[in-house]
């Protein structure tokens, strides 16, 4: 069957070959879906991933068409997220092989990458913007119905801005450990500023993923802590404070 979408060079997640859900997905029917490897989409996902990287907005560009044809803005498919978790999963045990650890230390490792950097601070992350975004960015609208922002957008956006800072500080990060653990300013140097440009595309991404939205305004803000996280980086980095080698020492990994 033919299919195309005007714009974006993405493969097309058919609905009508999977099971019909409600326009708004509940989240105990996305968390149900993630054990139903059928229902997800999974070249879809690694497009939009290649996507993130190299054209984020053409992914952006979906959500408008799902709000017309599903009447909400998130994902109702969980396979991003899996296969995002899957890969934390794999680096988090090439990590404890790197650092030659064993046994329950793996397994703290595994919970510190997707328990505390993928899902608690994406939740707070999550919170936080929506929170921000149904306050204080929504357009004055004297027509028309008022429009709100789901949540679970949010933790799309979040789970969207984590794959490309994964990239760089969990893949390219490891690859580049043997040097990044020396203790030198060069090494300083490099390790920080893989932590800043990660940090500062991630907030790259969300400021894009809200600013799609056509009912909020002024997403802009979204890039502000790019100023603050630079400046910190550059003081630590003077300070010759080795950010790798700090995450090393207080978590372990």
């Amino acid at each position: 069957r033919a299919r195309e979408r005007r714009g974006v060079m993405l493969p097309i997640h058919i609905e009508s070959e999977r099971p019909s859900f409600a326009a708004c997905t509940s989240f105990s029917e996305y968390m149900r879906r993630m054990v139903h490897y059928a229902q997800m989409d999974m070249s879809y996902t690694f497009a939009q991933m290649i996507y993130l990287c190299i054209s984020p907005r053409k992914v952006y560009q979906l959500t408008s068409y799902r709000k017309q044809t599903k009447n909400q803005w998130a994902r109702d498919d969980p396979a991003f997220v899996v296969v995002l978790v899957f890969f934390l999963c794999v680096a988090a045990v090439s990590y404890g092989l790197a650092l030659q650890l064993q046994g329950s230390a793996v397994v703290r490792v595994i919970g510190l990458f997707v328990g505390v950097h993928f899902g608690l601070f994406g939740l707070a992350a999550a919170s936080c913007a929506w929170f921000v975004s149904n306050k204080y960015l929504r357009a004055q609208s004297f027509h028309g119905v008022e429009q709100r922002m789901e949540w679970m957008y949010a933790f799309d956006i979040h789970c969207n801005s984590f794959f490309p800072l994964f990239l760089v500080l969990y893949v390219v990060h490891y690859f580049l450990l043997p040097f990044l653990l020396q203790p030198t300013l060069l090494a300083a140097v490099l390790g920080n500023a893989l932590y800043a440009g990660a940090f500062c595309y991630y907030l790259f991404i969300t400021s894009l993923g809200y600013s799609m939205l056509p009912f909020l305004e002024r997403t802009e803000v979204f890039l502000y802590p790019m100023a603050p996280v630079v400046l910190l980086v550059i003081v630590l980095t003077v300070l010759r404070v080795n950010l790798t080698l700090l995450s090393i020492n207080m978590f372990g990994v």
